[in-house]
């Protein structure tokens, strides 16, 4: 059984989405992230970056034990291991990983950006909503274009270009985004917001988050504990 170590972020909904997606027998292994539990030895060892997601597979590609960190490699490795959501063609293939890289590189960190100074930052600072609101306005643009002439982000089917990059779109309001803007994104997020895998992904361990409000949280996540030399 897979092990995934993980909380109910979009990074964690990926992977959740992607096992229920495919089936695959796992249990999740909560790392709280507020209460700093991504600093532990026995996580970091095998995500030595303190961030969840990472899992453990006792049957690895050859037979034997692995583990993998960031979930962008964790969604290839599961459809690697399953041969779905991945293209088998070379064409195929690549047109899909584009777009996961994409969701790697520029959804994921721009949008979390956003967040922060949005949501949790201590003081407004008015450049920096200015400038990652309208990143992520661009951002929305970029997939918005892509799915006025494709059905889904990797092209004809379905694929983990999709899982990576719907979950980060699930807070639009609060990344200053108003989604009707964006028609053709629209019908695609609902479409996927409707999979029964994807529900029951965004489902796990959604009862144990709550929104970051103490000061102790506020210090795990985003000051001094998390540049600690280990």
């Amino acid at each position: 059984m897979i092990e995934v170590f993980t909380w109910p972020t979009p990074n964690g909904h990926k992977v959740h989405i992607m096992l229920e997606e495919c089936g695959l027998p796992w249990r999740a292994t909560a790392i709280d992230i507020g209460a700093g539990d991504q600093f532990r030895p026995d996580f970091l060892a095998i995500s030595p970056n303190n961030k969840i997601p990472a899992i453990t597979d006792p049957d690895g590609p050859d037979g034997k034990p692995i583990s993998l960190f960031e979930s962008g490699a964790i969604l290839v490795y599961l459809a690697g291991k399953t041969g779905r959501f991945l293209p088998r063609s070379e064409r195929g293939k690549y047109e899909v990983l584009q777009w996961l890289m994409f969701q790697m590189g520029s959804v994921g960190p721009m949008l979390g950006q956003n967040h922060h100074f949005r949501q949790y930052a201590p003081e407004k600072i008015a450049y920096a909503i200015d400038r990652y609101t309208n990143e992520a306005r661009r951002l929305y643009g970029v997939v918005e274009r892509r799915l006025a002439k494709s059905r889904w982000l990797g092209g004809d089917e379905y694929s983990i270009a999709d899982i990576a990059t719907w979950p980060w779109l699930r807070n639009w309001k609060n990344q200053g985004i108003s989604l009707s803007d964006y028609p053709h994104l629209e019908l695609w997020f609902h479409a996927i917001e409707h999979r029964p895998a994807v529900q029951r992904g965004v489902a796990v361990l959604a009862e144990r988050r709550k929104p970051i409000t103490d000061d102790r949280a506020r210090e795990v996540l985003f000051g001094g504990t998390q540049y600690q030399r280990r």
